[in-house]
């Protein structure tokens, strides 16, 4: 999972680590966030927010960032200025091409 990201970005509190940002990217059109993680105790102090920020430096001034959210988190991302898209889709492990999408 670490060896193959393309970007990660980190948040300590000292030698703790406390938030990770890993992002799979071509550092030119497109970022995939596919892991946003802050340790609860240290979550609404907007680290989640610089983690992204940071993301966005590193991958280019042209490049759009795109992700799935945990369904815990689907409230989050709109609040920092995530839009929703009205055409991603996804293939799960277990479903064979060619199935019938699952609702």
């Amino acid at each position: 999972m670490l060896t193959h990201a393309s970007l990660i970005v980190t948040a300590w509190d000292d030698s703790r680590l406390i938030g990770f940002a890993r992002t799979l990217t071509d550092f030119s059109y497109v970022g995939y966030l596919s892991d946003l993680a802050v340790d609860v105790a240290h979550q609404r102090q907007g680290i989640g927010e610089r983690l992204i920020e940071l993301t966005r430096e590193q991958m280019g001034p042209r490049s759009m960032l795109v992700l799935l959210a945990a369904p815990a988190a689907t409230a989050y991302y709109p609040r920092i200025g995530f839009n929703p898209h009205p055409s991603a889709w996804i293939l799960r492990h277990d479903q064979p091409l060619g199935s019938p999408a699952h609702p």
